[in-house]
């Protein structure tokens, strides 16, 4: 079993379906937000939703929602596609860049810090 696959277990045993990532550009969210997804019965291709805003993926747990926020300039831009809704369907939310959602997550959201440490290593904190 790879690292990637012991934080995907990690994150899903955290039994949370709010989930934020945090981290810098080539920290790693996409791709610990892809291996989550498959560990959850994903078969489809997962790539960022960067200009969607958010990709819904079909689980053996149902939907799953990918939102990347990075190019919201204002978190009244989640508020205006429903987010709102989205959160309130109780469905997996995978988020990339939630800094630019300030206010808006939910309190029992699970947010993880990825650190950059090499070229190969990652460090997951909660926040």
């Amino acid at each position: 079993m790879t690292e990637i696959d012991k934080a995907a277990k990690w994150v899903i045993s955290q039994n949370k379906k709010l989930i934020a990532f945090k981290g810098d550009l080539g920290a790693g969210k996409t791709t610990l937000i892809k291996e989550v997804c498959k560990q959850l019965g994903v078969v489809e291709h997962l790539s960022s939703p960067s200009f969607a805003l958010v990709n819904e993926y079909e689980s053996d747990d149902g939907a799953i929602f990918h939102f990347d926020f990075y190019r919201l300039r204002s978190p009244e831009e989640a508020l205006d596609f429903g987010l709102e809704d989205y959160f309130a369907q109780e469905s997996y939310c995978l988020m990339e860049w939630p800094e630019r959602i300030e206010g808006l997550l939910p309190e029992e959201s699970l947010c993880i810090q990825l650190e950059i440490l090499d070229a190969e290593k990652r460090r997951l904190k909660l926040y």
